[in-house]
């Protein structure tokens, strides 16, 4: 049945593009036929390369999405990792949306807090990254998005000041089991997915401690 092909275990050789763990990887079939991979030490599920969407399909299809400060279901929905992050920044801090898309929109929402947050996106600009380090960094549905966690961690860890806040935004996934049916793996461009326990590897790979959000969706990440 499906699931007995959702849930097999391979020792293929493949590497985790967040840990870097090599061995018993359990394979997954996601709905929309891709094959994916789960890791035995962080438990990151990622699309086989081979499936990797190119840029082209990629820019397409963020452009599709109905963001932008005029859309007021867009604007709730970032609000719900602006309110548990709210609490942890100040009008002195300076901050970055790491992958704002085509409307930029988060920027513009803080600064009615009365904070300073710059734009980041490699596809619709500014593509080049700001100069300096940040007190805080957004990346909002971004996470699953991203071909080498690893690399852009690092990435982020070079960009944050000591003691600065990381805020993730994505949704975790749950069961192997409902992984073939889940709505979040329907997008082509959703390439990695977490859970609990991949986020608490994070933490541990990347020296960041978490915060408590109140919100499933949201992570926030301290870094040491």
């Amino acid at each position: 049945g499906r699931f007995r092909r959702a849930l097999t275990t391979t020792t293929a050789d493949v590497d985790c593009p967040l840990c870097s763990c090599t061995g018993s990887f359990v394979r997954l079939e996601g709905p929309l036929g891709f094959g994916y991979s789960k890791c035995p030490a962080c438990e990151l599920i990622f699309m086989d390369r081979a499936s990797l969407p190119s840029p082209e399909d990629e820019k397409s299809r963020y452009a599709t999405h109905r963001n932008g400060p005029q859309h007021p279901g867009y604007v709730r929905f970032l609000e719900q990792a602006i309110a548990p992050a709210l609490p942890h920044l100040d009008r002195s801090m300076r901050g970055l949306d790491f992958g704002c898309g085509p409307a930029p929109t988060l920027s513009v929402l803080l600064a009615r807090e009365g904070l300073r947050c710059e734009d980041y996106d490699p596809f619709f600009g500014p593509s080049k990254l700001p100069p300096g380090r940040f007190h805080f960094i957004f990346a909002t549905e971004v996470f699953e998005h991203l071909f080498s966690p690893s690399r852009e961690l690092r990435l982020i860890c070079d960009l944050l000041r000591p003691n600065g806040l990381l805020v993730v935004m994505t949704e975790l996934w749950t069961t192997c089991r409902a992984f073939s049916e889940w709505y979040y793996a329907r997008d082509h461009t959703h390439v990695s997915f977490y859970n609990r326990r991949t986020i608490e590897s994070i933490c541990r790979l990347y020296g960041f401690s978490q915060l408590p959000s109140g919100n499933g969706r949201v992570v926030l990440l301290q870094k040491a």
